[in-house]
């Protein structure tokens, strides 16, 4: 009996780590698109990095990182109609470790667009998705939140290494189950 009790414990940790990585994960748009710095902050370890890749800057440490959505320009990018779409994540659990590959879309209002009416919807010149990123997350287990140690997100632009990315999370996967 001990045995499948403790392989049931084991499970339900799996479940619940997973479902805290989701959670995680799916903040970041409501946290990026609010300019919600302290919830940033609480979610990235003290010497945290943030890589946008080689032409957009990035941030290192918890408070560089969180000053990073209160720049001016990402006001203007939310009051424009900025809205971040994340994608059902890949997780591969680790131990106190995860390793999490992801799309994300970056959505803006289409402020040229051509007004259009939608039954029971009202009218809108609608959006265009103004980039599509990969995301490599790496997450470590601290005080029994999971947070973020590094994220390294490339846009899908047709070269190898947003490409290499993704194929990486899987590989990753394949290793470790």
């Amino acid at each position: 009996m001990t045995e499948q009790h403790d392989a049931l414990e084991q499970r339900l940790r799996i479940i619940e780590d997973k479902l805290a990585i989701y959670e995680l994960i799916a903040s970041h748009p409501p946290s990026a698109d609010t300019a919600f710095a302290d919830y940033t902050a609480s979610v990235y370890l003290q010497d945290g990095v943030f890589n946008r890749g080689e032409n957009l800057d990035g941030a290192q440490g918890v408070d560089e990182i969180a000053a990073f959505i209160l720049r001016p320009a990402h006001e203007e990018a939310i009051r424009g109609g900025l809205a971040h779409f994340t994608g059902l994540p890949l997780i591969d659990l680790r131990g106190d470790q995860a390793v999490v590959t992801s799309y994300l879309q970056i959505v803006q209002l289409d402020k040229q667009g051509k007004c259009r009416q939608l039954a029971n919807h009202g009218v809108s010149t609608g959006y265009r998705i103004h980039r599509v990123v990969v995301n490599r997350w790496e997450l470590e287990r601290h005080a029994g939140r999971w947070k973020i140690r590094r994220r390294t997100l490339l846009p899908v632009d047709g070269t190898d290494a947003p490409r290499q990315l993704l194929a990486r999370g899987l590989a990753d996967l394949l290793a470790n189950r």
